[in-house]
């Protein structure tokens, strides 16, 4: 065999994909640069978003449905549509310092009877009469540990405060007074809401670990782990409970299944390319919500799904841009885009039936640098904060906007309603609104 008949062979085996297509070398040559493509695609892939408006004149009728069920509300996270209709006029407004890097975090109010109760930047936890006025603020954090300006979340059963924090240490206070009834460490910090259920409470750490703890005396009942990344959830990882059962997220967009009773895990879905995930540190998740038969949620990823309790298995996705907590009303899905378009869903197929810019009235320059901070509906109108301050009330039938109220030049919280009154957390205070 000459030199020119090994070079031809050599030429074939190496750029034999016309030459040779039903080689079984080369399939697998095939396969492997067909994976890596994919790979590269999900990862570079341009980021689509709905952004065009859809039936904007259809009017939806949602006017008989109320959903104020408290249980609803402590469990399922969904607001659903209360029976406020207030003037939205200024009334109280609770100070206390400042919190710092407010515009990353979603800070949220704990309510007892008629008070509320909030944190500081050093890690106080102050306690208000329906008229602003401090009833107690207590403590119980060393010099180091407040200089590192503790980030709180809260849970409480009426009689009780939980607390978990972002430098790993969880505690009891007696919302009468304040005081300490008992406090722990954990392994790692906490980055989730806190579910009470009964005698147990439950919280996610940045290990992506769902830990059930007692709340008799704080000691950790069991533990599910999920799959520990370098990501970090921008926002606070979701849960609910449905018939002694948890489902939760983790910060790769994992959804799990737990039967509290047990401890068991009893299904866990992906919802992110595991090829992808450790790429995905941007992955930003919404609240998890349900009706008690699906859970849905949505992510800045441009997917919002609708997922089975029973089995784990999706009942649909649909292509919409969001890290904000959904709301449902019937038989209808409430969603806002990033890019500030007002979405609704038939929850039962994940038909788009309406979609309106709610953000048309802001210059394009002034536009892009805008994001929807959270939204909650009341009897007649949807009420939407954003990152530049505003206030904007949209009716809900229509989705037209009604009015757009000024409460500051940055940053304000998502709305949260509670017993005709609208609050709405800054910088340096909270709100009050009716």
């Amino acid at each position: 065999m000459n030199k020119i008949t090994y070079f031809i062979i050599f030429f074939i085996l190496i750029s034999g994909c016309s030459f040779n297509k039903n080689s079984k070398f080369w399939t697998a040559t095939q396969n492997i640069k067909e994976e890596k493509k994919e790979i590269y695609k999900d990862i570079l892939v341009k980021e689509e978003a709905l952004k065009h408006e859809l039936n904007s004149n259809l009017k939806i009728k949602i006017n008989h449905i109320i959903e104020n069920n408290s249980e609803n509300k402590i469990y399922h996270n969904n607001d659903g549509k209360s029976n406020f209709n207030g003037l939205l006029k200024k009334i109280s407004k609770y100070k206390f310092s400042k919190i710092e890097n407010f515009y990353e975090l979603e800070p949220s109010i704990a309510f007892y009877n008629k008070n509320l109760i909030f944190f500081d930047n050093k890690g106080s936890i102050l306690q208000f009469n329906e008229k602003s006025k401090l009833i107690w603020k207590k403590n119980y954090y060393s010099k180091s540990e407040k200089k590192t300006k503790p980030v709180l979340q809260f849970a409480n059963n009426k009689k009780f405060l939980i607390v978990a924090d972002n430098i790993a240490k969880y505690y009891m206070l007696d919302l009468q007074n304040g005081n300490l009834i008992w406090d722990k460490e954990n392994l790692a910090p906490f980055n989730s809401q806190i579910k009470i259920y009964k005698d147990k409470f439950f919280i996610i750490d940045f290990s992506n670990t769902l830990r059930c703890f007692s709340i008799k005396d704080g000691s950790e009942l069991w533990n599910i782990k999920t799959e520990n990344t370098l990501i970090r959830s921008q926002k606070k990882l979701s849960m609910v409970i449905v018939n002694d059962i948890l489902y939760f997220n983790n910060s790769i967009g994992d959804i799990s299944a737990v039967d509290i009773r047990k401890g068991e895990l009893l299904w866990q879905l992906p919802t992110q390319s595991s090829l992808i995930y450790e790429s995905a540190f941007s992955l930003e998740t919404s609240d998890i919500i349900t009706d008690k038969k699906s859970i849905f949620f949505s992510n800045n990823k441009n997917q919002l799904f609708s997922i089975d309790l029973a089995t784990g298995s999706f009942n649909w996705e649909n292509k919409i841009n969001s890290n904000l907590r959904p709301s449902l009303i019937g038989n209808y899905l409430f969603t806002v885009s990033l890019e500030g378009y007002l979405i609704v869903i038939d929850k039962n197929n994940g038909n788009i039936i309406r979609v309106t810019d709610i953000f048309k009235n802001f210059k394009t320059k002034k536009r892009k640098e805008i994001r929807p901070s959270g939204f909650v509906i009341g009897l007649k109108n949807l009420y939407l904060s954003t990152s530049n301050g505003r206030l904007i009330v949209i009716d809900t039938a229509s989705g037209k906007i009604k009015s757009t109220f000024k409460i500051d030049n940055e940053k304000i919280s998502r709305p949260i309603i509670l017993d005709q009154n609208l609050y709405l957390i800054k910088d340096n205070a909270i709100i009050k609104l009716n």
